[in-house]
């Protein structure tokens, strides 16, 4: 089947242009300028963009990834499908290795179907100085046989491991990761500026959600952001909701590492999409009031209710970025640190045709994945 999409204004990773696209089979087949060839669905002059990735992202809808529950995954992943979001990564908390196991095998069946691309284990190898909401009683010190046994109930398919630099094993692990095709991201570190970039030698990629659950930027102790903003290896992840970073420090980062390394991420739980209350982020109990979740005991910050649209509008009506960079930020970066950009990620002919249509308040009107709509405008 062909669909030709038209009256657009189509948003690419250097521009944005009048024109027209048409997809075959789930796929993108012509991207043109101007008028449309032939008659097709008018979007009326509404941008569009990449179906979002997000590469970090712990549930919604009351479903929580770190479960492995595919029912509620499933909901969370319809939930995040129409704010936009057409590529999840299922990001696990710190738990036991039996139990993250499971989560992991049961993920993985999921992951077979295409409905997630994959599985980020956040934890259990972080500092205790630095766990946020994740239980402390349950941190272990980095091994890289445990590791690969997490790898094998994966079954091909962890994508990422977020590990503290600073612990024992964890440099042998970090190397193991990514011999295995797993990211190593570096975070929920005490690590210091050597140490940092000592995890980003070792073959860590990635920095978790930059800025939280780190020492901050010192001018004489400069720390892991210093390390990790300045390494042209790598790609920072940014929450930008309003509550986990300033937006001046949010616009160093843009400034610094650019749209090429910068991933806006949500980092969201199972209360997003739903009303204030109490809920689980694995074995913690997290409350959200307005909006905002934090550990019921000790109050720190235990994710978000994000979903990537909003963060999409904050960044250029915030942050005062270009569509193109902001799609850049939302789709194709992160697709490129999963491995993913060759399918996925930019509106080009051969990709996949997952696409996001915008209103002129940038607020979702449609959304397709792999040609299908999930939301038709």
């Amino acid at each position: 089947m062909s669909l030709t999409l038209a009256d657009a204004r189509i948003v690419t990773p250097d521009a944005v242009h009048e024109g027209w696209l048409t997809i075959e089979d789930g796929r993108i087949t012509h991207v043109g300028h101007g008028s449309a060839p032939r008659p097709g669905h008018s979007l009326g002059g509404r941008h569009v963009v990449p179906g979002f990735v997000d590469m970090h992202n712990h549930g919604g809808a009351g479903g929580s990834f770190p479960t492995g529950e595919q029912d509620k995954a499933r909901d969370a992943v319809a939930l995040h499908a129409r704010h936009g979001t057409t590529t999840t990564v299922a990001s696990l908390v710190t738990d036991t290795p039996e139990r993250l196991a499971a989560a992991a095998a049961s993920l993985a069946e999921l992951c077979d179907e295409g409905l997630l691309a994959g599985i980020h284990f956040e934890g259990p190898y972080i500092a205790r100085a630095r766990c946020g909401a994740h239980d402390p009683e349950l941190l272990r010190e980095p091994s890289p046989a445990e590791f690969a046994a997490l790898v094998k109930a994966g079954r091909g398919h962890v994508r990422m491991l977020t590990i503290a630099a600073e612990l024992p094993g964890a440099l042998d692990t970090i190397r193991m990761a990514v011999a295995e095709g797993v990211v190593a991201a570096l975070g929920h570190s005490a690590a210091d500026y050597e140490r940092t970039l000592a995890g980003i030698e070792a073959g860590a990629t990635v920095a978790t959600h930059l800025y939280n659950a780190m020492p901050q930027l010192g001018h004489r102790d400069p720390g892991p952001i210093a390390a990790l903003l300045q390494d042209e290896r790598v790609t920072v992840e940014l929450i930008n909701d309003g509550v986990h970073v300033h937006p001046a420090m949010l616009r160093l980062a843009c400034a610094v590492a650019g749209a090429d390394r910068v991933a806006m991420i949500t980092d969201s739980i199972s209360a997003t999409g739903l009303s204030d209350g109490e809920y689980l982020l694995g074995p913690m109990r997290v409350r959200v009031v307005d909006g905002v979740a934090r550990l019921t005991e000790g109050g720190s910050i235990a994710g978000s209710t994000l979903t990537m649209d909003t963060a999409f509008r904050r960044a250029v009506r915030e942050l005062g970025l270009s569509l193109p960079e902001v799609s850049r930020m939302t789709a194709l970066t992160p697709a490129r640190v999963l491995g993913l950009s060759g399918r996925t990620g930019s509106i080009a002919v051969g990709k996949d045709a997952d696409l996001v249509v915008l209103g002129d308040d940038l607020e979702v009107a449609g959304v397709m994945k792999r040609g299908a709509w999930i939301a038709e405008p």
